[in-house]
């Protein structure tokens, strides 16, 4: 069996260089997460405002979904065997091209389309955690990986108020103009900054696996975000959940024998690996369960169990959560070097179930919830950091990207799952059982972060998963 090989002491880029790299890969992720909120503040006008009905108006947000978790795992494996760089700036490009078409949309198909094409950004965050890895000294990589893994949450925060200013005083097409100028933004810094790749891995393109492994995801997922719209028992959803898992079990028997695969399935089964994926759905649930109930307590009318908040004081309520997780990411490389990342893993855990206790226990006001949430956002920054961390520890050079893409998906699995049974649970309450209902959700989200927690403290211990604390004696390297 393949092992990982240690990481080089030193970068063979000088510190600047390494800078606007992480600086830049960041500011690519953020843009990227800034992709999944942009609507969310006039999601329930989407109807008026493209003359349309609800069900069909819920794909725009949905399609974002369900092309972010197919691209994100192909985009990786191309990027292992291509260059990350290269297919971060596809990418990019796509997302560009999705903003456009979205901020010149006349009607609801072209904004759909649109909005696929913007999904597919959401792949260079886990692409660019990969790059990291080539780009960035030993004893600083952790820093960097929790860096570039806070803009998911980073992107989201401050995306909301954001997006309420635009759209208060604005057109909503200029959403998608601020998106251009961003993704276009990325575009060049990546293209200027990001060094070519060092190492690539050799083989060919797995058409059959890319495209049986998208058809899979799209079944489970649409059963899955569209559960609560089609119903649970509906003909609809239960042939795209059975037709979508009997996908993917033919997808993962075909993998297993093919020469090249795009998910090599034997390193995924690692224990390390397979462990901390799972592990990752834990807190992908724990995180969104949190996502979803936050703004409906703080915006639904005080009569029934609400603060009534408008839209625009209910987002800077939340934004503190998002920066909570880029100010973690320093103390969490040092942490991550000096205990290394499963107690990190498990810490995070921990965190977000002394949050959600507060939920259950404490008195929720606009106060209250603001600091609760900062709280989550310092347990998922912690996670988050630790995540691709154990990922890189565990698995070959040649395969970090296609790695980390998966564990990304797992954690798009976990959003996706909460975001369906919170939606399911909240919708079906009304009154005075809305009150109770939160409590479930909060409960909820407690458990996945306790069997996160567990799981974490699970994960086996690998030969690359050592302190980088021993790194600070290095060796001088040519800048280039």
């Amino acid at each position: 069996m393949t092992t990982s090989s240690p990481e080089p002491s030193v970068s063979p880029y000088s510190k600047g260089r390494q800078n606007a790299v992480v600086a830049t890969l960041a500011f690519a992720g953020m843009g990227a997460s800034f992709m999944q909120t942009i609507l969310i503040p006039i999601q329930s006008e989407l109807p008026k405002l493209l003359n349309a009905d609800p069900t069909d108006t819920a794909w725009v947000i949905t399609v974002t979904l369900l092309t972010a978790a197919i691209s994100t795992p192909i985009a990786g494996r191309l990027g292992d065997m291509f260059g990350k760089k290269r297919i971060a700036l596809v990418l990019m490009a796509l997302l560009l091209i999705g903003s456009v078409v979205s901020a010149a949309a006349p009607g609801l198909i072209a904004l759909i389309i649109g909005r696929a094409l913007q999904g597919t950004g959401m792949g260079v965050i886990p692409l660019g955690i990969s790059l990291l890895r080539d780009v960035v000294d030993s004893r600083r990589l952790g820093s960097s990986i929790a860096l570039v893994s806070a803009t998911l949450g980073v992107g989201g925060a401050i995306g909301l108020p954001i997006s309420a200013l635009v759209t208060q005083n604005l057109d909503w097409h200029m959403l998608f103009v601020v998106a251009s100028v961003v993704a276009a933004a990325a575009l060049v810094l990546i293209a200027v900054v990001a060094p070519a790749d060092r190492d690539r891995a050799p083989g060919r393109v797995d058409i059959v696996g890319a495209i049986g492994l998208a058809a899979g995801l799209v079944g489970v997922l649409l059963a899955i975000s569209q559960g609560n719209t089609w119903g649970w028992g509906s003909k609809a959803t239960l042939t795209c959940l059975i037709a979508g898992v009997l996908v993917l079990v033919g997808w993962g028997w075909f993998e297993l024998r093919s020469k090249a695969p795009l998910v090599d399935l034997r390193v995924s089964a690692r224990p390390a690996v397979l462990t901390t994926n799972l592990a990752s759905v834990a807190m992908g649930f724990a995180l969104f369960s949190s996502s979803i109930a936050f703004p409906q307590l703080l915006e639904l009318p005080s009569q029934v169990g609400g603060l009534g908040i408008d839209l625009l004081p209910a987002s800077l309520v939340l934004m503190p959560s998002g920066l909570a997780m880029l100010a973690m990411s320093p103390i969490a490389g040092r942490i991550e070097r000096s205990i290394g990342p499963k107690p990190l893993l498990a810490a995070g855990a921990i965190v977000i179930v002394i949050a959600y206790a507060g939920c259950l226990f404490l008195p929720l006001t606009a106060l209250s919830i603001a600091l609760i949430n900062t709280v989550i956002g310092i347990g998922i920054g912690l996670g988050y950091a630790a995540m691709p961390a154990l990922i890189i520890g565990a698995v070959p050079r040649h395969e970090t990207a296609s790695a980390n893409g998966l564990n990304a998906l797992m954690r798009a699995f976990g959003t996706t799952a909460a975001s369906a049974l919170v939606g399911a649970i909240l919708a079906s309450s009304t009154g005075a059982d809305q009150a109770s209902s939160f409590g479930i959700v909060f409960l909820l989200g407690l458990i996945a972060a306790v069997v996160c927690a567990g799981l974490a403290l699970a994960i086996p211990r690998t030969k690359a998963e050592v302190p980088a604390a021993s790194a600070e004696a290095e060796q001088t390297v040519p800048a280039r």
